[in-house]
């Protein structure tokens, strides 16, 4: 693994080659420290544009990047391919199921997990998209139902097949719901001639009373039309409390007659947050100083979804990339200044806008402080996230198939993959 700590240039550890993960190492590349980032996958996935995967828009590999492609002609910059299970703060190192890494620096950039509040029925088997295999499965699984609805001779268990309950009216309930419905009412319809699509339903479902929570309320309530007029049914003020095999139970109300259950109402630290002895915030999140490490180990840095610090108006810094970003960048910096003695500083988050499209021509954004809807918003949402995309090649393979579903009323992956 190279020389060990103490011995030469520092050794920083970066686990996750998420944004944080990966910005991290970025801000270190050609800086007088020898960098080792691990992840369990060998690629960085652009998590934004997973639910287009989950909805055929795209190809699983279009929004991914071999991370050795990202770091190879960075000298002192190495990946390897491991999952870390765990992190001996003492003895500074961090434990992979195959071996024991030591550093002298450590960035924690590992992301963050589906929370179902304890909903365990729900666990056992809604849907997520919080990775690659999770959206293909997904995909495949909106594909197979509507083929088993094809032979479905019995109406009430057909529209059950059919129908796609969606919980969390956040920016990824929204956009899923919007792609979801224009694949069933302008693709699939030409697909399956056996299927009566009236009997199709896509059922948002958000606890709060507007869509988009901490969004101008112009803006929540223009998706709200939007998303009616696609033909999503949105239940606002509306709390799930459970699952069967083809029942979605609510609080109040009768049970949904659904057999899939996507579930996009939060995220949560991952497991080794929770295993990590240091205090937590909310969702699991490791509690960090202003200068993102730990308090009681400054050698240890805990970036992104994992990481818990309040901003200047004592709410929580967002668990969305941008944040991750500037996260990782920053605490990387600070380990140049620890390097060279030097004071470290606090992480001011900068934000920059956010930004939603809700399916074909329709988005919604709030940027500098104004908001935009409609067309421009839209198009500001495909700039945007085409430019943010690592590798040429993804960017062009991406704008190619937005270009032709736009074109065609197309969608380019309509395979059930087992």
């Amino acid at each position: 693994m190279g020389k060990a700590p103490g011995e030469g240039r520092p050794r920083v550890v970066i686990v996750g080659a998420g944004f944080g993960g990966l910005w991290a190492a970025k801000e270190l590349a050609g800086k007088p420290v020898d960098v080792l980032l691990l992840d369990r996958n060998n690629y960085h996935t652009f998590v934004p544009l997973l639910y287009q995967v989950a909805a055929g828009e795209l190809e699983a590999e279009q929004i991914a990047y071999p991370v050795r492609s990202i770091v190879r002609r960075k000298p002192n910059v190495r990946f390897l391919m491991a999952e870390v299970v765990d992190v001996d703060l003492e003895a500074k190192c961090v434990i992979t199921r195959e071996d024991r890494i030591a550093y002298d620096y450590l960035v924690l950039a590992g992301g963050s997990v589906t929370n179902y509040f304890g909903l365990e029925s729900v666990a056992q088997r809604a849907w997520s998209m919080k990775d690659l295999s999770e959206a293909v499965a997904l995909r495949s699984r909106v594909l197979e139902l509507f083929e088993r609805a094809a032979r479905e001779e019995d109406p009430g268990r057909r529209r059950s097949l059919l129908t796609f309950v969606i919980v969390g009216g956040g920016p990824t309930g929204v956009e899923f719901a919007a792609t979801l419905a224009e694949l069933i009412w302008t693709v699939l319809v030409k697909d399956y001639p056996e299927i009566s699509f009236d009997e199709a339903r896509v059922i948002l479902i958000e606890a709060m009373p507007t869509l988009l929570p901490g969004f101008d309320p112009a803006l929540s309530e223009y998706t709200r039309r939007v998303l009616k007029a696609k033909g999503v049914d949105v239940r606002l003020e509306t709390m799930v409390t459970g699952a069967t095999d083809r029942e979605v139970l609510l609080k109040e109300g009768e049970p949904i007659a659904a057999e899939t259950l996507i579930w996009t109402a939060g995220v949560k630290a991952n497991e080794l947050a929770e295993r990590l002895p240091a205090p937590k915030g909310r969702g699991g999140r490791v509690v960090v100083t202003p200068e993102l490490h730990l308090e009681e180990f400054p050698e240890v840095y805990v970036v992104g979804d994992m990481a818990y610090l309040e901003d200047g108006a004592g709410q929580p810094i967002p668990q969305v990339a941008p944040a991750a970003i500037q996260q990782g960048a920053h605490a990387a910096r600070n380990i140049l200044r620890a390097v060279a003695g030097e004071p470290q500083e606090p992480f001011r988050y900068k934000h920059l806008g956010t930004m939603v499209t809700i399916g074909r021509n329709k988005g919604v954004a709030q940027v500098w402080g104004r908001s935009v809807r409609g067309f421009l918003a839209w198009i500001a949402w495909l700039v945007v996230h085409l430019v943010r995309l690592i590798g040429f090649r993804n960017r062009l393979f991406v704008l190619a198939n937005w270009a032709w579903n736009y074109l065609f009323y197309e969608r380019a992956v309509r395979l059930v993959l087992k």
